[in-house]
Parts: structure tokens; C-alpha cells; sequence
């Protein structure tokens, strides 16, 4: 999907909108996934997404016909580098949180593969029934699935 711009002055204020919501939607992201509540950046990814395509496509157009923004007062145009520079840094804040999201992840992960072998080495107990009687091993308790992929 493309803008529909009807000269450069125009486009350039569509891109600045463009480039301020998505800015505002990575933004909101990076501090889910900083308050470690990936959970509420799930919400924004439709939007995200749909949003990002369109600047991806826009991006590409304009670097490809600079004359698309030419016409647009200086003005404007600053006010575009501005944002985008904006975004650029929103961009890099949320890769920060969402590397330490996998750290901390992969942490974890390999945290319980650990302790399930630890739990396989050290072998179950014998269990004994009330009577005292010697009864079959428990059932390994170690109902987790590992991807060492993750």
C-alpha cells in the first residue's frame, strides 16, 4: 500500500505522521518488553506491522525519486528528518529490549534443562507404600519439552 499524496508538501506530512505513529508504537514495544510484559506488546504488532510495510515501501520510493519530496518546503522536510531520526533511535532502544528479552529468556531456558538432568543423574528415590513396602519409582516429574534451539 502506498501513500496518496497529492504533491511533495503533502507527502512529506504523510511520512511525518507515518514515521511519529510508528515511532509511538516501537516505542510503547521497547517498554513492554522492558517492564517484562511482552504480553502488551502483542497488541501492536497488526498495527506495527501493517505501518512498517508502508514506510519500508515509502522509504524505498523516495530513495528512488528524491524529486517525490523536492517540492517540500524546507521546513517540512527538517521536521521529517526529525522524526525519522526519532524512530531510528526508538528502532535502536527496542533492539536492546528485545536482545535482553532473549538473554534472559535463553537464561531460563537453559536453567531448567539443567536442572531436569540433574534430576535424571541423580536417578528417582525408592518410594515405599504405607505399609512400608517397596513400591515402583515415581514417575519422572519432568513434564517440560526443550527446544536447544530457543
Amino acid at each position: 500500500m502506498a501513500l496518496a499524496a497529492e504533491n511533495p508538501a503533502d507527502r512529506v506530512d504523510q511520512l511525518i505522521l507515518l514515521t511519529e505513529r510508528l515511532t509511538e508504537l516501537v516505542a510503547a514495544q521497547a517498554l513492554a518488553f522492558e517492564q517484562q510484559r511482552p504480553q502488551d506488546a502483542a497488541g501492536l504488532v497488526e498495527e506495527t506491522s501493517r505501518l512498517a510495510n508502508i514506510y519500508r515501501h515509502e522509504s524505498a520510493r523516495v530513495r528512488g525519486n528524491p524529486a517525490l519530496l523536492a517540492g517540500a518546503p524546507l521546513v517540512e522536510r527538517s521536521k521529517l528528518t526529525r522524526a525519522t531520526e526519532a524512530f531510528d533511535a526508538v528502532l535502536a532502544r527496542q533492539a536492546r529490549s528485545l536482545e535482553a528479552a532473549k538473554i534472559v529468556t535463553e537464561g531460563l531456558v537453559r536453567a531448567i534443562a539443567e536442572e531436569v538432568a540433574l534430576q535424571r543423574q541423580r536417578g528417582a528415590a525408592d518410594a515405599y507404600g504405607p505399609s512400608g513396602e517397596r513400591t515402583a519409582k515415581p514417575a519422572d516429574g519432568s513434564a517440560i519439552t526443550l527446544n536447544k534451539r530457543a
